[in-house]
């Protein structure tokens, strides 16, 4: 069998551009494991969020979830890592929220005001638990038929 040197080379640059497209795939998806200080918070609802979730504040991912696990009082805790780069401050709160209706969850970060930041080790104790759809239909058929059973008669 003879092999043909522009098949040799045309399939080499197949294999260059697959690798470059590879590459380029990786840094755009930022699958690296992100560095930076650790911080935890603690929610009665985890709501579907997952480790490697993102972490972002005004939409701009600063960090993801490292780490889920039940505490003793059957409390969801969840360990994020954040950049170094951004500093939260320590009165900042925490927020399962959801990409859509169909989307993943992420934890949304809102800045505190206070002038003391959250150090590696460091907890954020305003946390706002997931609502789920079925959680918001529930209220909402709740408000409308009338709170405390006062419907018709």
């Amino acid at each position: 069998m003879k092999h043909n040197p522009i098949e040799t080379i045309i399939g080499g640059i197949a294999l260059l551009v697959a690798l470059f497209f590879v590459v380029f795939a990786f840094n755009k998806a930022d699958l690296r494991a992100p560095s930076g200080i650790t911080v935890t918070a603690k929610f009665n609802k985890a709501g579907g969020i997952i480790t490697g979730s993102d972490v972002r504040v005004n939409g701009i991912k600063v960090g993801a979830v490292r780490n889920i696990w039940l505490n003793e009082n059957y409390e969801a805790m969840i360990s994020m890592v954040i950049k170094d780069s951004v500093r939260l401050p320590d009165d900042s709160t925490a927020i399962i929220a959801s990409e859509g209706i169909i989307g993943g969850k992420h934890l949304r970060i809102i800045p505190g005001t206070s002038t003391n930041f959250l150090a590696n080790g460091g907890n954020i104790s305003r946390t706002r638990d997931f609502r789920s759809l079925e959680d918001t239909v529930g209220d909402l058929i709740f408000q409308v038929t009338g709170a405390g059973g006062g419907g018709a008669h």
